[in-house]
């Protein structure tokens, strides 16, 4: 599949798709208010935007004296973006337009056999992106770009090397001519947060991930903070343990905190009398419900980030962190250890670091269907030898 081509547009046309991408259908007139743009201009734009499909009619708004407005929004031919998380034990991908609106998902597991085969698992990653593209079908032709979040660190001296993060998208870049962005599981969740999740009206705050990986994304004024080599927020990486008796160890922290330990240390020291222990975070915590408490260190870990960052408000994620059960354990030894900041547990689920990769996507469409240059840090050339 080759890449649809990027208009070249007028500077007022532009105008009126950015506003149309940001704010949502708006009626002509107001269209010319908002803008400042006058009659003559602004029925010009709207008609270049119309002739390329960009925009499109939404219906009609009437007025109170009977007057009625033709309300506009981003048209199919504005195109659509995808965003796709490479988890451990699956692949999930979300298709959404120009104007954020969710157009189709699929997702599909990687088996455990193959989990360790980089061109397996990129098998499954493009079978996931046709999947999705057939979805979506031909009410939005053009597809932009795909954006694929992985558990890796991204950086543009990083992502080509052999066993790069990049490794598994080698069919999908074969395959599907378009830009494909690399980023962070963990930033990508910040940013699904950000837009669509517990962070919504705030510019600045932490995405902490416990799972069976810990990790952090942060946002600051509204901007991901990437750090000097894309590795910004491996918290695992942080010295533990750390006391006079004990030597630290590489990512000793992330194999304390993350869940398979956390399970590990929950049967060793499970009770007789309660049963057969967990062998799940998720079978821990639906236990602790009944009254099991399970043991968790997140709030230190949470404590450590408020004393380093000040984000002003801490996400929990992944499959430990997001459990309610934690926000109140947190909150409190995070005041205990540094200042009474909120905690929030992510809204999103399984599906955020797909919502943050999809905004990835149709943001960078955007940058260049406005020339304003959003360009995210990696952006992966289509490979050699593509089919059309």
């Amino acid at each position: 599949m080759a890449a649809a081509e990027i208009p070249n547009l007028t500077d007022s046309a532009r105008a009126v798709l950015r506003l149309l991408a940001s704010h949502g259908p708006v009626t002509r007139p107001k269209l010319g208010a908002m803008l400042d743009l006058s009659k003559p201009t602004m029925s010009a734009a709207v008609s270049e935007l119309s002739a390329l499909g960009l925009v499109a009619s939404r219906g009609i708004e009437r007025g109170a004296i009977g007057r009625t407005a033709t309300i506009y929004g981003i048209g199919p031919g504005a195109g659509y973006a995808i965003g796709i998380d490479v988890g451990a034990a699956q692949v999930r991908a979300v298709a959404y337009s120009m104007d954020a609106q969710k157009l189709a998902s699929a997702e599909e597991p990687i088996p455990e056999a193959i989990a360790g085969d980089a061109d397996a698992v990129g098998a499954v990653v493009e079978s996931v992106a046709r999947a999705t593209m057939a979805r979506v079908a031909k009410s939005f032709r053009a597809l932009r770009a795909i954006a694929v979040a992985v558990p890796r660190i991204v950086s543009n001296n990083r992502f080509d090397r052999p066993g790069g993060p990049s490794a598994v998208l080698g069919l999908l870049r074969r395959s599907i001519k378009v830009p494909i962005i690399l980023e962070n599981n963990v930033n990508c969740a910040a940013i699904g947060e950000m837009h669509f999740g517990a962070a919504q009206g705030h510019q600045t705050f932490a995405f902490l991930q416990v799972g069976v990986r810990v990790g952090l994304g942060f946002i600051t004024e509204g901007r991901l903070f990437r750090g000097a080599g894309g590795a910004a927020g491996e918290i695992g990486r942080m010295p533990f343990p750390w006391s006079a008796s004990e030597t630290p160890y590489r990512e000793g922290l992330e194999h304390y905190l993350g869940s398979r330990a956390l399970i590990e240390r929950c049967r060793v020291d499970w009770p007789a009398g309660e049963g057969v222990p967990p062998d799940s975070a998720k079978d821990l915590f639906a236990r602790a419900l009944e009254g099991s408490p399970p043991a968790v260190g997140a709030g230190r870990l949470a404590a450590g980030c408020i004393g380093m960052l000040d984000p002003g408000l801490i996400v929990l994620g992944g499959g430990v962190g997001r459990n309610p059960l934690m926000t109140e354990n947190v909150e409190r030894v995070a005041a205990e250890l540094a200042w009474s900041t909120p905690i929030a547990v992510s809204s999103l689920g399984d599906d955020g670091t797909a919502l943050g990769a999809v905004k990835l996507a149709v943001d960078y469409t955007l940058g260049l269907m406005l020339r304003e240059g959003r360009h995210p840090a990696v952006v992966l050339p289509p490979a050699s030898n593509v089919e059309s």
